[in-house]
């Protein structure tokens, strides 16, 4: 079983104990997210929403906080004297999905 939802902007697919790196979540190590922005289910049969599927919530639990590899951003316009170079890292959490509730 299976269910693709959205969060925070994008899609994402979870199966019973899978780990997942989603954007950061603003809520504590140990807390519990319901999701119930689900875009397709499928057990024995495949259902689809219109755009969500009613009556069914995925259950998450935040793992842990970190930050991603960074990455630099540098602009340049060449016989112009113009360089600037910045870095980010962006911020994550990862979550484990505990089950996939259809009622």
């Amino acid at each position: 079983m299976y269910a693709i939802f959205e969060f925070k902007g994008k899609q994402y697919k979870a199966e019973k104990g899978a780990v997942l790196k989603v954007d950061y979540v603003e809520a504590g190590e140990g807390a519990q997210l319901d999701i119930d922005t689900v875009l397709l289910v499928s057990d024995t049969t495949v259902s689809v929403g219109t755009p969500y599927v009613s009556g069914v919530k995925v259950r998450a639990v935040v793992e842990a906080h970190g930050k991603d590899r960074k990455i630099t951003v540098f602009k340049y316009i060449p016989k112009k004297d113009y360089r600037r170079k910045r870095g980010h890292r962006q911020q994550f959490s990862l979550i484990k999905i505990e089950e996939i509730a259809v009622s």
